[in-house]
């Protein structure tokens, strides 16, 4: 950090040199009574630059380019306006305005299929702007709005390239079907699912392209979607032209980027390995030992750099406003060998014909991805033996290129053992490319003589092709055995959409009865095809697995009626009624449709007469309420209604007179499958104080889901499979919201913004079965390392979603844990019954005695935003915690006592330093489900801090040119009391995590 900061100061002392000074706006907002208009946005169109009013309503734009431009003042309390200004560098132009104090709601929000006045806004929605996004080394367009909004919980999946998040708003809805949000990118509804060869689906759109996001949260508002909407909506608006000049704009941002590891897993040292096995071990361990000191994960991880290049081109040709760019991003990872490379490139056209009766929206956005996958399983580099070297003492033996492996008595590698790490990286080639193309075609015509109704055609495609290779050196311990091996794959996926809709808005009627209603027919459907590939050697002249008989190819389609209502009565009383039929594939004829109402009213408090006299700081009270119900059939098989049978493999042949015959083999499918549904309460304040100096909203929800998909246990020879997808229970999600938005600082040089928001959210299974059974255990789930088929979650009634189940530990007086097979001071060894609870009294400690203990999705998530401004000085930060949550420490309890090093097997392994801490010395049997390993996942992230200059226009570039430069540092601090790596863990399962780095960033942007 500090030596960005000094480059940074080095080049502001720059500037002073080449710096000149452009043309300038400045004025004064005021409504009608003379009163200055605190927080009115002021932009230059077509250039992209604006400001904000402070206190005294001044605001000041400096460093315009010579030419003509539209100025727009928009303030949510009043009317908008816009002047034409000629501005010849370098001037300064004197613009004050006055806007109308009639309070006319402007602003509008996109919603789906359509827009609505922000007034007329009855669900729980909430817009991101660009402004407003995550600054420095940011991937991945989710990651833009990390941390920003009430009741959005993003976590990304890992550190690794290109790696994406999981993304849940308001908690899931669903066991076994989709808990992801809907994205929906400029209209066309995205194939969440990716397409083999790719690390993350979203990975291929550029985050540079986007303008903004809506968020989308309850069922009122989601409801237009039907069954796309019950994990909520995410729409997302990319940069486009301006018709208002005719002037070219040019934009290149450039991000380079330093990444280092924060924290190594804590391992014992080669020395401390020694000391430990010489003192404790057999004989036999003890002449497997090596004299060397290797730091295995420092061998396999490395620091990297990432490169980011976005151009763009963007204007106004009369009527066609376009948006031209192109971006390449090159991101190395951590472990070594792992690299991802974007090359994206947009364009966006918006003509209008017929005296702009008729707009066109055309558009593109096509990416290709390289991708090369170092191997995953030197993540475990921690704990190979330490003391053995990288490689082995050539003058001795030089099998499997040099490297150290783990041998029988025979000489081929132990089969049981693990493969040395760097070996694993450096023995195989894993590299992919997948292409993604979305687009569409949007048209929408205003009748003309008739201008309050207009009618819209959207025709979108999400087209992918991922395709790639993988080979295993035959000179590998991993592909002695095989020869090595070598794979390939290809797979297209895609969907194609079009909808048709009608809008009538009698809003241009100035009448207090304002309507918008909106009708609408969609049609989707999508497709799955992959070719079957064998597996040869790696020199390819023999088959290890033949390819199966048929490729795989899979397809669903989806049609919808949409019907929406907009009632606001002289701005003040607003109801909206959504009701959408949607019918799909997956389910039978019988239980294809399914029917998706929502109705929301809201009240605009501060409209009504008698509050004009009181409260006069309060600008802003609008009250909100909703009841809605969304689908969900997104996660379950196209066909999972009807009797599949699939060609059995080799191994599954029938003899007939000596001749082997594939049988044809049954799948377990439910006939009467059909919709999941949520129904959701919301109840929310929206407010405004001091002329929106500090405006927030709080929300508070409700949702339960019936009918729930999930896979349950099935009687013997009920079906043809033991477990089953089926409609069998229901679950609640349910919380509060709240959002504050805070101008502390607002002066004419000096700006401090403040974005804070904080959500609770609890969930519970209502009931999991057809039949009640007060004695089920519940469905187990959430494997862990160590053994065979372990599980340490479960599925109950009355309890979370993925509660953790375990066994209540006990301990000495001395608060050490006891362990069984250890040594009782008392006489003899600890048992099971002297370890842990014995919960139903009869002696015996086994699954019965397990209880449910805590959750691994987190209560509590909260996120806070500081922005700065100094005249040209400019920072920000962004931070996240989450509380209430807990994680199972899967790496403290298979790799932290002596039994996990092993030597019974001919290897020796090293264990976490967790050992020295918990005092274990001789254990003979892992204790997995212990609630010792138990760990609160309570943690405060500092995700950014960033520093920038903006130097205007430079006079060595002509005074053509603008620049603005900034330093920021990604992932700066993580406070948490948890003893691992890093406690923000997906699923609530700590066993190998691919580290998330620490990221130093200089970000250049200019403008021509």
């Amino acid at each position: 950090m500090k030596k960005c900061l000094l480059g940074l100061l080095a080049v502001v002392f720059v500037n002073f040199f080449v710096y000149s000074q452009g043309a300038s706006i400045k004025g004064t907002v005021r409504d009608t009574l003379g009163n200055p208009l605190f927080n009115t946005k002021i932009l230059v169109e077509g250039l992209g630059r604006g400001a904000v009013t402070n206190d005294l309503g001044q605001y000041e734009i400096k460093d315009i380019p010579s030419g003509k431009y539209t100025v727009l003042f928009r303030n949510i309390e009043f009317k908008a306006l816009s002047r034409n200004v000629e501005l010849i560098a370098p001037q300064t132009f004197v613009l004050n305005v006055m806007l109308s104090n009639e309070k006319e709601f402007e602003e509008v929000l996109i919603i789906g299929y359509g827009t609505t006045r922000t007034s007329d806004m009855t669900g729980a929605a909430t817009i991101v702007g660009k402004e407003d996004f995550v600054k420095g080394n940011v991937g991945t367009p989710e990651q833009l709005i990390q941390g920003k909004v009430a009741g959005v919980k993003i976590n990304s999946n890992d550190g690794a390239p290109g790696s994406g998040s999981t993304i849940r708003l308001r908690g899931g809805t669903s066991i076994n079907a989709s808990n992801d949000p809907l994205l929906v990118v400029d209209g066309v509804p995205l194939d969440n699912g990716g397409v083999a060869g790719s690390p993350n689906p979203l990975s291929l759109i550029n985050p540079d392209d986007i303008e903004s996001f809506v968020i989308l949260k309850d069922a009122s508002a989601t409801a237009i979607y039907g069954s796309r909407g019950a994990n909520g909506v995410i729409l997302i608006t990319t940069k486009k032209g301006s018709k208002k000049t005719d002037q070219v704009r040019a934009t290149l941002n450039t991000n380079v980027s330093y990444m280092t590891i924060p924290k190594y897993a804590e391992v014992l040292s080669g020395d401390d390995f020694r000391r430990l096995v010489d003192s404790l071990g057999t004989p036999a361990q003890k002449a497997r030992l090596g004299a060397e000191n290797t730091d295995w994960q420092r061998e396999v991880f490395n620091s990297a750099f990432t490169t980011d290049v976005n151009a763009s081109v963007s204007g106004g040709i009369k009527n066609l406003p376009y948006r031209l760019s192109i971006g390449n991003r090159g991101e190395n990872g951590l472990l070594r060998g792992d690299k991802f490379t974007r090359n994206s490139l947009s364009l966006n056209l918006n003509p209008t014909f017929l005296n702009n009766k008729l707009l066109i929206e055309f558009n593109n956005r096509l990416a290709q991805t390289s991708n090369s996958f170092a191997n995953r399983g030197a993540l475990g580099a921690a704990y190979f033996d330490p003391t053995q070297p990288v490689r082995s003492d050539s003058s001795i033996y030089v099998p499997y290129d040099g490297y150290f492996e783990w041998l029988q008595n025979n000489g081929n590698p132990n089969v049981i053992a693990p493969r040395n790490p760097v070996a694993l990286l450096a023995h195989r080639e894993d590299r992919s490319t997948v292409f993604r193309y979305i687009g569409n075609l949007k048209a929408t015509y205003t009748v003309h003589g008739f201008e309050d109704l207009k009618f819209t055609m959207n025709v979108g495609t999400d087209q992918m092709v991922g395709s790639g290779y993988s080979i295993t050196q035959a000179v590998s311990g991993s592909g002695f055995f095989s020869e090595g091996s070598y794979n390939d794959y290809r797979q297209r996926k895609g969907n194609k959409l079009l909808e048709v809709y009608a809008n009538y808005n009698n809003a241009s009627k100035g009448s207090k009865h304002y309507v918008d209603a909106t009708l609408a027919y969609t049609a989707q459907d999508w497709f799955t095809f992959s070719p079957n590939r064998p597996t040869y050697n790696q020199a390819k002249d023999s088959i290890i697995n033949p390819a199966p008989a048929n490729p795989f190819d899979t397809r669903n389609a989806l049609i919808s009626m949409i019907g929406r209502s907009i009632y606001s009565y002289d701005n003040r009383y607003v109801l909206t009624a959504t009701l959408r039929r949607d019918g799909s594939s997956r389910f039978s004829p019988q239980t294809r449709w399914g029917l998706f109402p929502s109705v929301a009213a809201a009240w605009i408090v501060t409209k009504e007469k008698f509050m004009e006299d009181k409260m006069k700081h309060l600008n802003l009270l609008k009250v909100r309420a909703g009841w809605g119900v969304t689908g969900q059939q997104d996660g379950i098989g196209d066909y999972a209604y009807i009797p599949n049978y699939f060609i059995g493999g080799p191994t599954a042949q029938y003899s007939f007179g000596g001749t082997f015959f594939n049988i044809i083999r049954p799948d377990g499918f439910d006939a009467n499958l059909k919709w999941e549904t949520t129904a959701s309460i919301n109840m929310g304040v929206d407010f405004g104080l001091f002329k929106d100096r500090i405006s927030g909203s709080i929300d508070v929800y409700r949702k339960d889901t019936r009918d729930l998909l999930a896979t349950v246990p099935v009687a013997a020879g009920t079906n043809f499979t033991n477990q089953i997808l089926t409609n069998v229970g229901s679950m609640r999600n349910q919380g509060i919201e709240f959002s504050l938005n805070s101008g502390i600082i607002a002066k004419k040089d000096m700006r401090l913004n403040v974005l804070a928001n904080a959500t609770y959210n609890q969930n519970e299974v209502l009931k999991l079965s057809q039949v009640e059974d007060p004695n089920a255990t519940g469905v187990l789930v959430g494997g862990i390392a160590g053994g065979v088929g372990n599980t340490i979650q479960i599925h109950q009634v009355g309890f979370p979603t993925f509660a953790y189940y375990v066994l209540e530990q006990r301990y000495d007086v001395n608060g050490n844990y006891i362990e069984a097979g250890t040594a009782n001071p008392n006489g003899g060894n600890y048992t099971l019954l002297d370890a842990f609870v014995d919960q139903n009294g009869d002696e015996i400690i086994n699954a019965q005695d397990r209880y449910i203990f805590q959750q691994a999705v987190p209560k509590w998530f909260l996120g806070l935003s500081l922005d700065f401004t100094y005249k040209k000085w400019f920072a920000g930060m962004s931070a996240r915690s989450e509380l209430g949550g807990y994680i199972y420490n899967n790496i403290r309890s298979n790799n932290s006592s002596y039994q996990s090093i092993g030597g019974t097997q001919n290897f020796l392994n090293n264990i976490a330093s967790f050992y020295q801490e918990d005092g274990r010395r001789f254990n003979t049997e892992q204790q997995y489900w212990s609630d010792h390993f138990m760990e609160k996942a309570n943690f405060f992230r500092l995700d950014y801090v960033s520093l920038g200059y903006d130097f205007g226009k430079l006079k060595v570039l002509k005074d053509k040119v603008s620049f603005r430069a900034s330093c920021v540092v990604n992932n700066v601090i993580v406070v948490t009391k948890y003893s691992g790596l890093d406690p923000e863990i997906n699923g609530g399962i700590d066993n190998n995590i691919y580290p998330r780095p620490r990221v130093y960033s200089i970000n250049l942007s200019f403008n021509f």
